[in-house]
């Protein structure tokens, strides 16, 4: 595998990386993060003529990661030349689909299985239900293959995101790539660092992603309470104060995002399902813990067949940059310190992570994680 990494600033494109002997003609896949102001359909062109016969797969994001520095909304992309392995690209749309589960459930078939090694997915991060798209991927994947990636971003803004496979560039996009043969290697880290705090509660209302009673109490009313003045800002300050979860099927404790509040119907949303019955603490940042989490997360992925990889793809939470904010590049270059500088890397920050946390777990949707996969060709 070899990467050629660019950083397009003032309508000129800046080379940040490249491994000796990368050859444009016989590159196969562009990772395009960028500021959705700033992928078009006229980039994604401009690169296509860069990179004849690359698969190019675009995504909006709320922040960038290229060759270990941190971009605000500016544009990245990553042209991948594979030697020695096949891959299949596939997009769906949540518009042609009943729900996200139908739509996670067809587009993971969608890939041929002979051979297949690993999947990697980016997901519209406003109009996708993550863990009903996930949901409906573990249903057809049945755990076998390593499923990893993220939502798209829109900074802070919440408004819509884009993801894009080629010339079809939209909201409400879901592309998978799969990945095939033994030459590949894959390893995932996932971790948080944050601190949970306050007692242990019960949901005892909630509709999918929309959370209305703990421990049949208005749970809006009970996280104002916890969050003191930081109540005055919401819904910006609930970013830095995610919930915990977990149930009885899963001891492991996931992290939910609050994406926005409601209150008429006294209600709040979040970035994955909250079931009834599930147990959910409150959590709060803890900088050098989160920062020592990306590094954590880096050993993590190179701690299953390899040591330094060819390329890896950092996806950070929205919450986790607001809440470093200057701090922010601290967690990308403890990754350094791990990988060293001839591996690649690329990423975005996201409205959700995709990965197990776990080797041997189904993949689920992650939050206030640093996501890390690593790339190994052999």
């Amino acid at each position: 595998m070899k990467i050629e990494q660019k950083i397009l600033a003032n309508n000129a494109a800046q080379v940040v990386f490249s491994h000796e002997g990368f050859d444009k003609d016989k590159c196969q896949i562009v990772l395009i993060f960028g500021g959705k102001q700033n992928i078009t359909l006229g980039l994604i062109e401009n690169i296509r003529q860069e990179y004849p016969s690359a698969e190019l797969i675009s995504a909006s994001t709320s922040g960038e990661i290229a060759n270990y520095a941190f971009y605000d909304e500016e544009l990245s992309y990553t042209a991948i030349q594979l030697e020695n392995t096949p891959h299949v690209s596939k997009v769906a749309n949540i518009k042609d689909y009943q729900n996200s589960f139908e739509l996670g459930l067809d587009l993971f078939g969608q890939l041929p299985k002979e051979n297949l090694k690993y999947g990697f997915i980016i997901s519209d991060g406003g109009l996708i239900n993550g863990t009903e798209l996930l949901d409906g991927i573990n249903a057809q994947n049945n755990n076998a293959i390593l499923v990893t990636g993220g939502l798209a971003g829109d900074g802070s803004r919440f408004e819509s995101t884009l993801v894009g496979l080629n010339a079809n560039l939209q909201a409400g996009n879901v592309v998978l790539i799969g990945f095939y043969g033994d030459h590949i290697h894959i390893g995932h880290g996932s971790l948080g660092g944050w601190d949970e705090f306050g007692p242990e509660r019960i949901i005892t209302r909630s509709e999918k992603n929309v959370l209305f009673e703990l421990d049949n109490k208005n749970a809006l009313e009970l996280y104002k309470q916890y969050l003191g003045s930081y109540a005055d800002e919401l819904p910006g300050s609930a970013l830095l104060f995610p919930l915990s979860i977990s149930t009885e099927e899963q001891n492991i404790r996931n992290v939910r995002t609050i994406l926005s509040i409601d209150e008429k119907n006294q209600s709040m949303t979040f970035a994955g399902n909250l079931p009834e019955g599930s147990r959910v603490r409150l959590m709060k940042a803890n900088f050098d813990k989160i920062i020592k989490a990306s590094g954590n997360a880096a050993s993590q992925s190179v701690s299953f067949d390899f040591e330094k990889p060819d390329l890896a793809i950092l996806i950070s939470c929205v919450g986790r940059k607001l809440i470093l904010n200057d701090r922010v590049e601290e967690e990308i270059e403890i990754v350094k310190e791990i990988f060293g500088n001839d591996s690649a890397v690329s990423g975005f920050y996201s409205y959700g992570e995709i990965s197990p946390l776990v080797k041997s777990q189904k993949c689920e949707l992650q939050n206030q994680t640093m996501t890390i996969t690593s790339f190994k060709e052999i």
